[in-house]
């Protein structure tokens, strides 16, 4: 029986992977021998059907060569013929026992004179409310709408405002709450989320202008899994331009710390827009720091 395959071993390719990429973004870090050259690199661009400026192409050339070498170093690993693919992550040791989910219960307060009191509030308190019919999402709605209206265009975080949409759903919400079917913890409080995330009849832009009009006649799982949970979606929020960076096709979002800096990214509106109180919560995606550089620049908690 073949041995086991070294736990180190994987971790070091897997950091040889991580750092390749990391590099990639950052090429003055390291300094790596080209063994793919310009020429191969633009006969395989020909073979795709692709077409780069030679100075896209040298700027390409540089990462190229960088993952080559987390490739090969993962290739060294003997891996037996044998070994089935994981199918499961439990980092936990089998005897270990945990116990069962509980959600927090949260009572809810008295509903403010001024509605923006709560344009901060984390959803934690806004849920209790709603369900307890002490404020209306309608009312939340619009409120949020308001804010969006007069503060994004300063953050530059927002790609499309949704107001009648938002408006419908929320109206739907309060309905449904009123007659005492509440559908959980978000039912009722407005979102935003990154302009990645597909949304049908309404643009979908991935922050570049190559795709600055682009629409889907179907939503993605993330927008579907909202609407079931009755949560109201306000806006789609800048991201930088594919998924790279604080900067989309219409400037750079900002921080509402600091006017004159990036919120970066590539969750960038996501982040701004919950950091000034634009929206109950909004939804981000994470590959290489796109909610975590975002998060710590604007000061947001993100998942």
């Amino acid at each position: 029986m073949p041995e086991k395959i070294a736990r180190r071993a994987w971790l070091k390719a897997a950091s040889a992977i991580a750092a390749s990429t990391a590099t990639a973004q950052n090429p003055q870090q390291t300094d790596v021998p080209d063994k793919i050259t310009r020429e191969a690199l633009h006969q395989s661009l020909v073979v795709a059907g692709l077409e780069f400026t030679p100075e896209q192409e040298e700027m390409m050339l540089r990462g190229v060569n960088r993952n080559l070498a987390g490739y090969e170093t993962l290739r060294k690993i003997d891996v037996p013929l044998d070994t089935e693919p994981a199918t499961r992550f439990f980092p936990t040791a089998p005897a270990v026992v945990r116990g069962k989910f509980q959600p927090t219960r949260y009572k809810a307060t008295q509903a403010p004179a001024n509605l923006e009191d709560l344009a901060f509030a984390p959803v934690t308190e806004i849920a209790p409310l709603l369900k307890a019919k002490k404020v209306k999402s309608v009312d939340l709605t619009r409120m949020y709408l308001g804010r969006l209206k007069r503060y994004g265009p300063k953050l530059n975080c927002v790609i499309t405002l949704t107001e009648e949409l938002a408006l419908a759903q929320a109206e739907q919400a309060d309905s449904e709450i009123r007659h005492g079917k509440y559908r959980g913890p978000l039912h009722g409080v407005p979102c935003g989320v990154k302009d990645l995330f597909a949304t049908k009849g309404i643009k979908t832009t991935w922050g570049a202008e190559p795709y600055a009009n682009q629409i889907f006649d179907y939503d993605s799982t993330v927008v579907e899994r909202l609407r079931a949970a009755g949560s109201p979606l306000l806006a789609k929020l800048s991201m930088g331009a594919l998924a790279q960076g604080g900067l989309w096709f219409g400037g750079m979002t900002k921080t509402p710390w600091n006017l004159e800096q990036s919120s970066s990214g590539s969750s960038a509106g996501s982040a701004a827009a919950t950091a000034a109180g634009l929206v109950g919560f909004s939804i981000g995606t994470e590959t290489l720091g796109s909610i975590i550089s975002p998060s710590t620049r604007c000061g947001t908690t993100g998942l």
